[in-house]
C-alpha cells in the first residue's frame, strides 16, 4: 500500500504536521533532535538529515517536523514528503 500524507500547519510558522495513512510509530510518542538520536527511526534519520530540519515528533498516525527558523518551508516541503514516502 502506498503511503498517503496529508499536510497541515500548525500554530507554529516552524513546524508541519503530516498525517499518514499508516502508524508512525507503534505506540505512545519520540521526540528526535539529532540524526544520531534518530537510528531507531528511518523516517526521523532521513528527516534530521534534511539541510533546514530542526527536530522530528513522531506520534501514533503523524510526524511533525519543526524547521530551522532561517530555513523555507518552500524548499523544504518536496524533500519531506519524499523522505516520509520513502520511509514507508
Amino acid at each position: 500500500m502506498a503511503v498517503e500524507v496529508n499536510v497541515s500547519t500548525t500554530p507554529n510558522e516552524h513546524a508541519m504536521k503530516y498525517t499518514l495513512n499508516c502508524q508512525a510509530i507503534e505506540s505512545g510518542y519520540k521526540t528526535y533532535k539529532t540524526v544520531e538520536e534518530a537510528e531507531d527511526s528511518p523516517v526521523a534519520k532521513a528527516l534530521l538529515s534534511l539541510d533546514g530540519v530542526e527536530q522530528v515528533f513522531l506520534m501514533a498516525d503523524f510526524v511533525t517536523v519543526n524547521k530551522k527558523a532561517d530555513a523555507k518551508w518552500s524548499a523544504l516541503e518536496g524533500p519531506v514528503l519524499e523522505a516520509i514516502k520513502a520511509s514507508y
